[in-house]
């Protein structure tokens, strides 16, 4: 019997004091806009002005673009790794989950470490499309790069030493970029 290689990992941000404060005042922010947009309206409808239409709707957009948004403030990203297969998801404020795609490890050109010269080198191909799947930019991060459908592809992420172990067992020999 074979044994799967299952890993999942959850990112966070190690320091998102300040994002909890914007996210938990973004609440009352978004309530007194709503409210204000519904007194201008109130005022529109006895005295039409243009100002007072352009401040209605600032009111209104404010409220509903909080209201919209407000969850990506607390953004985790989940990385589950599957005998090769790696899925990539955004978990906004531990309720609302993207699926940000899929990628088989034996299908890459390149995976390193981000500080490494090799990273650099691929950094700097023309037309390369940058997905960047970190919070913490002092963490140890890592890259994929590789072509999907003629488009040349790079994923940062941050998993652990662990998924990095994982991944160097499925990636083809001379792939993993040491420096």
């Amino acid at each position: 019997m074979t044994m799967d290689h299952f890993l999942e990992e959850v990112v966070v941000k190690q320091r998102n004091t300040l994002n909890r404060i914007v996210y938990y005042l973004s609440w009352p922010v978004m309530i007194v806009s709503g409210f204000m947009a519904m007194m201008m309206l109130q005022g529109l409808m006895r005295a039409f002005s243009i100002p007072a239409l352009v401040i209605t709707l600032l009111f209104a957009a404010m409220a509903v673009l909080i209201f919209l948004f407000h969850d990506r403030l607390l953004t985790e990203y989940e990385y589950t790794f599957t005998n090769g297969a790696l899925d990539f998801a955004e978990v906004y404020n531990n309720k609302k989950r993207k699926s940000l795609g899929s990628l088989n490890v034996k299908t890459v050109d390149a995976f390193g470490k981000v500080n490494s010269g090799s990273f650099q080198r691929y950094l700097k191909t023309p037309d390369v499309k940058q997905m960047r799947w970190f919070l913490n930019r002092e963490a140890e991060l890592y890259y994929f790069y590789f072509s999907k459908d003629s488009v040349k592809k790079m994923i940062i992420l941050e998993p652990s030493e662990e998924m990095v172990g994982m991944i160097k067992q499925y990636i083809p020999r001379g792939v993993y970029q040491e420096n």
